[in-house]
């Protein structure tokens, strides 16, 4: 941010607000409209300088400072998440490229009767740098969209979901970079809401406070029920603010047949979906509670997904934290999941997938898959786990796979992952079956070749600390083993299971493998 902005003072209101040609006031109305029909003034530009119009109004001398001519306003530009921008923040000065912006106070709620208090208003409104926009000597600026000005309430009980949508609907109209703000100490109530692209141009969404979906299912009547916040054919867009995305899940898990048997089996939505967008970043978010899966994203490219916090109850049913279908170039990093399900899971014709820094548990681990599901065809391939922390998980690093498919998991690295206290620290599963009845058997599986794991160690909560349980149509082959160490976490052993399962090792690596046995089933035991 450019050190050089001031915010200038201008009384009375009537005063001249530029020595050169007069700005345009845009009323809310007249914006939206232009927008709309695509019909904005030649010559639009991000706007850059600023005039705070006073009326008059009793300040008392506590907390903010007295103002005496103008360029004195510095030490208010501070909170932009705890201000409501007016309406006529929307004004250009259409010979200029520094233009001005008209910020009225009785806009932030002042009442300029002489008889109100007027002060709390300029110490509690105050004024960002970064609406100041990021670069003044370029034209590549970002307009900010404040969702409390398209009739937000954010008390948690108004339903906002239409201010959402008229916000969105404006960003993604911008041809300049849109910011659209949902500020810090708000909790906005929002139904089912698509966010649909393409936008013009680069958007980014800045959740500083918590967006809460409706607890009650039945909202979603004549919905699809996969689906609460759904972003699709988005490109450039980032999801950031370090605010929450509460899922209100707790209605659904109990309605799953997952907790109750007796209760028919339903779809529900995943928090946060993201379907075909290009040049995603989410990034320094929480997500809580989820109905089923907390971000979801399908047919993505080049996605950036770091520093999430994903939380959910441990007998939540398929709360996966971040779940990767069917896209390319991935990169997750640095993020702490504890959910009910799969902290990361990976399917359905992925690739070029990167993870690191990741801290997993309580959960069902790192997985690949399922895969291969209803006999169907499945690749995920390129898929590399650098550095993880698993603690008090059901899985550690797993790949799993049902009878009957086929397809391929082929080039994918486990490396430097911890385990403390893990049941089935490393697996691979062709005979997964996550059903109520048994699966028939069948001959046609999913192929898998060139796994390999290094340097996983720590505590295993199972005495079978590997199993390798592979197909007999289709055995695993070209595993590889590299410094492994599992160590019971309480007991005297730890061992590996194979089945049909094809590999080598270097190092030391513990409880040994059983790779490129005869037999039908081989277990070797080792004291600890």
């Amino acid at each position: 941010m450019p050190a050089t902005h001031r915010t200038s003072l201008s009384l009375p209101p009537g005063a001249a607000i530029s020595s050169q040609t007069p700005p345009e006031i845009v009323s809310p109305s007249t914006f939206r409209r232009r927008f709309e029909r695509d019909q904005m003034p030649s010559g639009f530009k991000p706007l850059f300088s600023f005039k705070l119009l006073l009326p008059s109004m009793i300040i008392q001398q506590k907390n903010v400072v007295v103002v005496n001519g103008i360029d004195q306003f510095n030490p208010l530009i501070q909170l932009l998440d705890q201000s409501t921008i007016s309406d006529e923040l929307l004004v250009r000065n259409s010979s200029t490229s520094n233009s001005t912006i008209l910020l009225p106070i009785n806009h932030f709620g002042a009442k300029g009767n002489g008889i109100s208090d007027d002060t709390k208003l300029l110490d509690q409104s105050t004024i960002s740098d970064e609406l100041l926009f990021r670069n003044s000597s370029t034209r590549n600026s970002t307009i900010l969209l404040h969702v409390n000005h398209f009739g937000a309430k954010g008390n948690g009980i108004s339903d906002d979901t239409k201010a959402f949508e008229e916000v969105w609907k404006i960003a993604c109209s911008l041809s300049s970079e849109a910011k659209i703000i949902v500020p810090h100490g708000r909790t906005y109530l929002v139904r089912p809401i698509d966010f649909a692209g393409p936008c013009r141009s680069r958007l980014t969404l800045r959740i500083s406070g918590t967006i809460v979906a409706p607890r009650d299912p039945d909202v979603w009547d004549g919905l699809d029920p996969n689906r609460w916040i759904y972003f699709h054919g988005v490109k450039y867009l980032t999801v950031e603010g370090g605010g929450t995305v509460d899922g209100s899940g707790q209605e659904w898990w109990a309605r799953s047949c997952k907790v109750n048997r007796t209760n028919p089996c339903r779809l529900a939505p995943k928090a946060m979906t993201f379907h075909r967008c290009k040049h995603l970043k989410v990034r320094n978010i929480k997500s809580i509670n989820s109905q089923q899966m907390h971000l979801s994203f399908t047919a993505c490219r080049r996605i950036a997904i770091s520093h999430l916090r994903i939380f959910a109850p441990v007998h939540s049913p398929n709360t996966d934290g971040i779940h990767i279908v069917a896209s390319v170039n991935v990169e997750v990093k640095n993020c702490t999941i504890r959910t009910g399900d799969d902290c990361i899971s990976i399917i359905s014709n992925s690739s070029k997938i990167r993870v690191r820094g990741i801290t997993c548990g309580p959960g069902h681990g790192i997985s690949i898959g399922s895969l291969g599901k209803n006999n169907s065809w499945d690749q995920v391939h390129d898929v590399k786990v650098n550095g993880a922390i698993l603690s008090n998980t059901e899985n550690g690093v797993r790949i799993k796979t049902w009878q009957g498919g086929s397809g391929y998991a082929s080039r994918i690295t486990f490396q430097n992952v911890w385990m403390e206290n893990v049941s089935n620290p490393i697996i691979i599963d062709q005979y997964y079956c996550d059903s109520f009845v048994p699966c028939a058997n069948q001959t046609s599986a999913v192929s898998i070749d060139k796994i390999s794991f290094i340097g996983i160690k720590g505590t295993s909560a199972t005495q079978q600390a590997i199993k390798f349980a592979c197909s007999d149509s289709f055995p695993c082959r070209r595993l590889y083993l590299e410094d492994v160490q599992l160590s019971p976490y309480s007991g005297e052993i730890t061992t590996s299971f194979c089945w049909q399962a094809y590999g080598s090792s270097s190092g030391l690596v513990y409880p040994p493998p059983c790779f490129l046995s005869p037999c039908d089933t081989c277990s070797i035991q080792q004291k600890a």
